[in-house]
This record gives structure tokens, sequence and C-alpha cells, in this order.
């Protein structure tokens, strides 16, 4: 009984927050593996599809309504502005979907003081389907809202948070299920920010997969064949092949930017100078008048 009641508070003391921007596609599955929380709350940049009908029809989820600037702000308005009462909130995007596995293992947390976060990996899926070949990046999904605030960090977010972050066994899906237009859509919004990052970051800065990104050329190689052959994308069948030419594709889109930031840089001093050149003959023609 004792082992019942300290599992029950686990999850009793847990608060889901969720972004949301046109997410119909997605939505409803993240809420279905969220009905054991007493509270959800939904920050949405009024999408213009079902999200908050689908969103509302789930019991206890609160949906706010916020323009969307930066992930920054939208987070940290989540965390602040949206009366979360409990002291662990769980921060996902609308396409993770937990894993029964993933709930028992928060059920059965039972965090030190000196812990303040936990970390999660990800399972990658094209349209259902797990793949072994995915590299989305751990993040931590748990954590103490006391102390917690959020930061920009190229096209996504920061968590900022002091003390102990720990790891969770159990992994949760990413499984989007948008249609190919919208992925564009977002990753030429994405590959915009990431060269905006890049280019102001000092050399000193810059990760191992950073530096090979500022060679231009060699990243949508580089992502193809890891994703193919070094992570074993070529047995996960044609949803290999899709996730690994998506992953290409998102390279290659931050490449096309940074070169033309290139091209920019070296004709921006001729244009200036052609400029300065034009004027300088039209003040001598207006003397001369």
């Amino acid at each position: 009984m004792d082992s019942i009641h300290i599992t029950s508070i686990m999850l009793d003391s847990i608060t889901p927050l969720i972004l949301t921007f046109n997410e119909a596609p997605n939505i409803g599955r993240t809420l279905e593996q969220l009905r054991w929380a007493r509270d959800i709350v939904v920050v949405d940049s009024f999408s213009n599809d079902e999200t908050v009908e689908i969103a509302h029809s789930f019991p206890r989820v609160r949906v706010f309504q916020r323009k969307f600037d930066k992930h920054e702000a939208q987070w940290n308005f989540g965390l602040g502005e949206t009366g979360i009462a409990t002291e662990w909130v769980l921060a996902l995007d609308a396409d993770y979907v937990l894993t029964p596995e993933f709930v028992d293992e928060l059920r059965m947390l039972q965090p030190s003081s000196k812990t303040t976060g936990y970390q999660a990996r990800f399972t990658y899926c094209i349209a259902g389907r797990r793949l072994r070949s995915g590299v989305y990046p751990p993040a931590t999904v748990l954590y103490r809202k006391a102390g917690a605030a959020y930061s920009q960090d190229g096209h996504t977010h920061r968590l900022l948070l002091t003390g102990d972050v720990e790891a969770m066994s159990a992994r949760i899906l990413h499984d989007d299920r948008k249609p190919l237009s919208c992925w564009f859509e977002s990753q030429q919004r994405y590959m915009t920010l990431e060269a905006q990052k890049l280019l102001a970051l000092d050399a000193n800065d810059l990760s191992s997969a950073d530096r090979i990104r500022q060679m231009r050329v060699i990243a949508p190689l580089a992502v193809l064949f890891y994703c193919l052959i070094v992570r074993g994308g070529v047995l996960d069948g044609w949803a290999g092949f899709y996730y690994a030419f998506q992953r290409m594709l998102a390279e290659l889109l931050l490449s096309l930017y940074l070169i033309e930031h290139d091209f920019n840089a070296a004709t921006e001093p001729r244009i200036r100078r052609e400029r300065s050149t034009s004027s300088d003959e039209l003040a001598v023609s207006g003397k001369q008048q």
C-alpha cells in the first residue's frame, strides 16, 4: 500500500505542458496517453485547424492561446502564466507520445532533493513505424517548476535548470503525422534560424556537429551516410530512407542558407563601391550643370 501511495503522489505532482500550432493529426494521440494527469496545459499559437477542439474534448485539459513569437517566450508563458500548481512539469511537443513503459517509470520515480530534472531519449517514428536510425537528441522533459526557465537556442529552445538531471530508461515516441508540406515549411524556418545561430557563434563555441555544418558541403552527405549506414536505416526499409532523405534535405537547406550568406558577404563591398561611384558621378554631374 505504501508503494502504491508513493507512486500515486508522484503522478499527481506532474502537470504536462504542451505547445501546439495546427497539430490536429498529433494532439489526440499525445493527450490519450496523458489521461493519468489531473491537469494538462496546452499553449496554442492560434491554430486554424481542429487542434483546440480536439484538446477540449479531453478532460482536465486547459487551453491557453498566445501569438507565437519565439519558443523561449512561449514556453516561459506556459510555465509562468497558466496557473500550473504542481511541483513538476512534463514539457512535451504535440508529437511526443508517451509509452506505457514511460508512464510506469514516471509512476515509480522517487527523486532526491538534489534532483531537479529528468532527461528522456526518443524513438523516432515514421507513420507510426519505430526507427532504429533516428538521431533525435535527448531532452530534459520532466523538471521541477521552481527555478526553471527557457532561453532561445537557434530554431528551438534550451531549458535552464540548476541541480542534478537524471536519465530515464524508458523512451518517448516522436511520431509526427502532419503532411510533408508542413515539414518543408517548418524546416525552411528552422534552418534560417540555425544559419543565423551558426554565423553568430565564435569558432571556439561550435560543437563538433556544428563544425561539420560550417563546412557547407559535407554535412548533407555525412548525415545521409550516418542515418542509412551507421545507424542502420537501410534495415528500416522505405521508412528509413524517407527519414534519412529528410535529414539530408534539412542539412542541405542549412548549407544553402550559409552559402547564400557567403555570396552576400562577398558581393556587398562591390555593391557599396558601385553605389559610391554612382553617387560621385551624380555629384560631379550636378556641379557641371
